[in-house]
């Protein structure tokens, strides 16, 4: 699929203050539009395996297919989704049935799983899939949202009302999942596609951000770097760092330049108005 420009990226993982070594795994191809992320869990560096494995499978299968000239942007009429998010969910299986038999061959890798966030930019909608507490969030204009929700023992206590999510910040249950790749034979990751407007900035993370970092300081640090993805994502590991660094910490940022959008007379008008 021909582009114009590539996305604005920036990454960074850090094992953070605690950890002696880093379970998280990232992949990021600007010019293809795929961001993935895994926080990996059990047993001694076995937390490490699950990522690399996800990371790997899913970069290694998207990719040709994101480079292709294949109209990955159409929508299935019986799903309701793109075709780039219908490969995806497919992936993520396979990634987690990749994890779970290499699980099983393996003692040292008994129980090993991992958190996972992807991200696909394709045509002008975004495919996020998720599974665990790795999260995605959007800075639009001046909102910060975000767009996935966590698949943990502390968010269903929100959800039911059993915690407030003011109580939920000082709970001891944080990192407790209730979903996660690799675990068993079979797993659902949520699939969730949402439109591209020229200057979004997507930011992928492990719950070693979030944990460290409270939501309205990320949104104020994007805000006052969007510019300059890089000092932000730096200054983002660096807080969470001094707060404690407790896990290892990884932070994908993704802007969305107008001309990587197909061109459309909407993106044309946007375009005009930043004189471009």
């Amino acid at each position: 699929m021909t582009r114009r420009v590539a996305l604005d990226v920036a990454t960074l993982s850090h094992p953070g203050m605690v950890r002696t070594h880093n379970e998280d795994s990232v992949f990021v191809d600007a010019d293809a539009g795929l961001a993935v992320l895994a926080d990996g869990m059990g047993g001694y560096n076995a937390g490490e395996v699950a990522s690399s494995i996800a990371v790997n499978v899913i970069s290694a299968a998207l990719l040709p297919e994101l480079k292709s000239d294949r109209e990955l942007s159409k929508v299935d009429v019986s799903s309701g989704l793109t075709h780039a998010a219908l490969l995806l969910q497919l992936q993520i299986a396979a990634a987690n049935k990749g994890i779970y038999e290499a699980a099983q061959k393996s003692p040292d890798c008994a129980g090993m799983g991992t958190t996972l966030v992807v991200a696909i930019l394709c045509g002008a909608r975004i495919s996020i899939g998720h599974i665990g507490d790795s999260r995605c969030y959007r800075l639009r204009g001046e909102k910060f949202e975000q767009l996935t929700h966590d698949h943990s023992l502390l968010q269903e206590q929100v959800d039911s009302g059993v915690l407030t999510p003011e109580q939920a910040k000082f709970s001891l249950h944080k990192n407790l999942v209730t979903r996660a790749l690799g675990i068993e034979a079979i797993v659902q990751a949520d699939i969730a596609e949402y439109r591209l407007e020229p200057d979004d900035i997507y930011l992928l993370c492990s719950d070693g951000l979030t944990d460290m970092v409270a939501p309205e300081v990320v949104h104020a640090i994007l805000g006052e770097n969007r510019g300059a993805l890089t000092e932000a994502a730096a200054k983002m590991v660096d807080l969470a760092n001094q707060n404690g660094g407790r896990d290892n910490i990884s932070v994908v940022l993704l802007r969305v330049p107008a001309e990587y959008l197909p061109t459309s007379r909407w993106v044309e008008r946007w375009l005009a108005k930043k004189g471009g």
